[in-house]
């Protein structure tokens, strides 16, 4: 029996008024409970390509199942229920309290309130806020790395089976950056779920990423482990991600030696 999630069948996404593709006849499988990277430079399609797993774009052509079903027949706000959606900025509301934000879809889905609470100081628990000391904070309350935190509660709410995090920490600094990065590697391998990421920091690609799909202008230049792509670049663009890994890696050994 196949544990195929996620598959994408020649889709290709043009937005109006341009003769570009902003994804170009991408066609791959996603397998159940993998750690998806989706690795490449600004305009590369990362983003249109993790967007239109959730709907928030559709292809211009080519169809995307999950669990066998075509996406494009769902109810675009029932598909978004059953999926996790993590963005840079949190997208946590202001006005809630943080556990009134990780509330949101569980009360969408008319869960019992003892269900509801239950659950938030569960997730609190899970990525490392306690609930007694967070629950009734709003989010200017805390810092950047503490709402990321959130944030991945509040997806991870109603039990999703795939969750999408695009660019998560694109806005945390360095130091809550590796944290959060060993946090995220640590639920994904306690829940099983499938993870899809998007980064431009290819060592984060690396190190999150079961599998990393590397893109340039729309379209997949390779998908495999980091190892084989590290071992096997398929292309000059993969070469040169590559090589400026290891260039920034030569800087710091030579400032240390």
């Amino acid at each position: 029996m196949s544990n195929t999630i996620i598959t994408f069948n020649e889709v290709s996404k043009r937005y109006d008024h341009t003769d570009d593709y902003a994804v170009k006849d991408v066609s791959l499988n996603i397998e159940q409970g993998e750690f998806i990277t989706i690795l490449g430079s600004s305009g590369s399609g990362k983003t249109t390509l993790l967007k239109m797993v959730n709907r928030l774009q559709e292809p211009s052509s080519g169809t995307i199942t999950l669990f066998g079903e075509n996406i494009a027949v769902m109810n675009p706000v029932a598909l978004r229920r059953k999926i996790g959606y993590v963005i840079q900025q949190t997208g946590l509301f202001p006005h809630l309290t943080i556990a009134q934000n990780i509330a949101v879809v569980p009360k969408l889905l008319k869960w019992p309130r003892s269900k509801i609470e239950a659950r938030v100081d569960e997730l609190l628990e899970l990525v490392g806020l306690p609930p007694k000391e967070y629950r009734n904070r709003y989010p200017a309350q805390l810092s950047g790395g503490q709402q990321q935190r959130s944030g991945l509660a509040r997806a991870l709410a109603a039990d999703p089976d795939v969750m999408l995090l695009d660019e998560p920490f694109g806005a945390v600094d360095a130091i809550n950056r590796t944290s959060l990065q060993d946090e995220l590697l640590r639920l994904h391998r306690g829940l099983g779920k499938t993870f899809l990421l998007v980064t431009h920091d290819i060592n984060e690609a690396f190190k999150l990423g079961t599998r990393v799909i590397i893109m340039d202008k729309g379209q997949v230049c390779q998908f495999d482990t980091p190892e084989r792509i590290a071992k096997h670049p398929a292309d000059g663009f993969v070469t040169s991600l590559i090589a400026s890994s290891r260039q920034q890696e030569r800087f710091w050994e030579e400032l240390y030696d």
